[in-house]
């Protein structure tokens, strides 16, 4: 197994007119191996862009498109979409639909993480109110941050001297 360097120098040797042997010779290499490198510099297929396939998924394209941005934020399934392509006319299979929308899927979104503390470190506390007919209610809600238990407490108001009847 030759280097890319290698590679190319028998390439450029050869375009300069240079022998095989000589080509061998002056890499230090069998003339077999400068034989298959050649020949395999030669059987290279060409750059020319081969026109695009009709597929039997692009008259459905503009449909799809539809259905999938009308569903945002949701993702509707595969299997559905390929029921209603085939009642529209779609022959062809699902694993064909399957590979046509896997980009327009969006990506899961990283997990959040979660604010751990030991036990007896940590209590969120706040204050909520909540209406019902004419009064509204005052109420002291605190979570636990370890074991995220919540307690609450009515309370008539919202200061200082609520949050600490709250707290005992």
């Amino acid at each position: 197994m030759l280097t890319q360097e290698q590679s190319v120098e028998i390439k450029v040797l050869a375009r300069q007119g240079h022998g095989i042997k000589f080509i061998a010779r002056e890499l230090g290499i069998s003339r077999n191996t400068v034989r298959k490198y050649l020949r395999k510099a030669r059987s290279l297929p060409s750059d020319k862009v081969r026109p695009a396939r009709p597929c039997k998924i692009d008259p459905f394209k503009d449909y799809l498109h539809e259905r999938i941005e009308a569903a945002r934020p949701h993702w509707i399934p595969a299997t559905v979409l390929l029921r209603e392509i085939t009642a529209l006319g779609y022959s062809g299979g699902v694993s064909r639909l399957k590979a046509y929308i896997r980009p327009f899927k969006r990506k899961a979104e990283e997990p959040v993480v979660r604010f751990e503390t030991l036990p007896g470190k940590q209590i969120q506390v706040d204050f909520t109110t909540i209406r019902r007919g004419r009064q509204p209610i005052k109420a002291f809600v605190a979570t636990l941050g370890f074991s995220r238990a919540s307690f609450v407490r009515f309370s008539e108001r919202e200061d200082s001297e609520g949050w600490l009847t709250g707290l005992r």
